[in-house]
Parts: structure tokens; C-alpha cells; sequence
């Protein structure tokens, strides 16, 4: 599934909660989560970050790029499955829908690794968390965005996914 291009800038919109740069302290971050809700993290820095945090992500979503240049995976020795998948650029692909789906029956901590692009996975990731769970993703050079799966987020997302078909 291609995303078309009267879609990126809708997608350049945060989904959720916008925590600028300047402040991704762990108070600010903890103030828009719940303790039990399902932390998942897309973006290899933003994994990386909540590890450094100390907050351990359920399912982390990484590509091992950062803005198109490869880096190190963040390291999480707690990881119990791993996955992966084929995302290339700009599309989500039913493999790495599935492999999302699969993440959630799996035993925690989840790390998926993508082959391609991790970026538009948000969208699937919103669609098949449980209710009251936490994404988070990076924005670029703005901040990290918070997104509480809720039933009208993933009715935007579906939507956003049902153009892409």
C-alpha cells in the first residue's frame, strides 16, 4: 500500500501529543502515559530514548536508520521476541501488518525489525494496539508525539490506511 502524496502532508500533523524537543524529560513523557497501558515505541531514536528513560517499550518498531542514515540499533538486553519484516519506503506492506498483529500475542518485551522503513508503521501500530495503549514516534526536528489509542484515532488512521489500498 503506497501512500499517496496529498496524504504526507496530513501525516506531518502530530496524531497525539507534541513534546517539543527542548523538554523530553521522563516527567513529561510519564505525565501523558498510564502505568498500565501498552508502551510502543516506532523510530529507532525514540526507542532508544525511552530505554535511556528507563521506560521499557513493549513492542519498539526499528529500522535502524535514522532520518535515512543507518545507525546502531538501540540496545534493550530484555528483548523476549524478536520479529521481522519488509517495509519499503512510503508503503506499508500486509507483511508488516501482520508481523504488528503477531507482536501483540507474543511474550514482552517485542522487538520488530524492519527492513526498509519504519516511519508509516505508526499507522498499523495505532489500528491494532488494545485500547488505551501509548505510541510513540518522533516528529521530525520538533519532538517526540504521544498518541493514546482510542476509538477516533483509530478511525483516523483507518481512514488514512483505507486511502492507501
Amino acid at each position: 500500500m503506497q501512500l499517496p502524496n496529498d496524504l504526507r502532508d496530513q501525516l506531518k500533523n502530530p496524531l497525539g501529543n507534541l513534546i517539543s524537543d527542548n523538554d523530553p524529560n521522563k516527567e513529561s513523557i510519564i505525565k501523558k502515559i498510564s502505568i498500565e497501558s501498552v508502551l510502543i515505541t516506532v523510530g529507532d531514536r525514540t526507542t532508544e530514548n525511552m530505554l535511556q528513560l528507563g521506560l521499557k517499550p513493549q513492542i519498539q518498531i526499528i529500522d535502524g536508520l535514522e532520518k535515512r542514515n543507518r545507525r546502531t540499533i538501540p540496545t534493550d538486553d530484555t528483548v523476549n521476541t524478536n520479529l521481522s519484516c519488509r517495509n519499503p519506503p512510503g508503503e506499508i506492506t500486509k507483511e508488516s501488518i501482520r508481523v504488528i498483529q503477531k507482536a501483540f500475542s507474543c511474550e514482552p518485551p517485542v522487538r520488530i525489525l524492519v527492513d526498509g522503513e519504519e516511519d508509516l508503521l505508526v499507522i498499523p501500530a495505532c489500528i491494532h494496539a488494545p485500547e488505551n495503549s501509548i505510541v510513540m514516534y518522533g516528529q521530525p526536528n520538533e519532538g517526540l508525539v504521544i498518541v493514546t489509542v482510542t476509538p477516533e484515532i483509530r478511525a483516523k488512521v483507518q481512514k488514512i490506511l483505507d486511502v492507501m489500498n
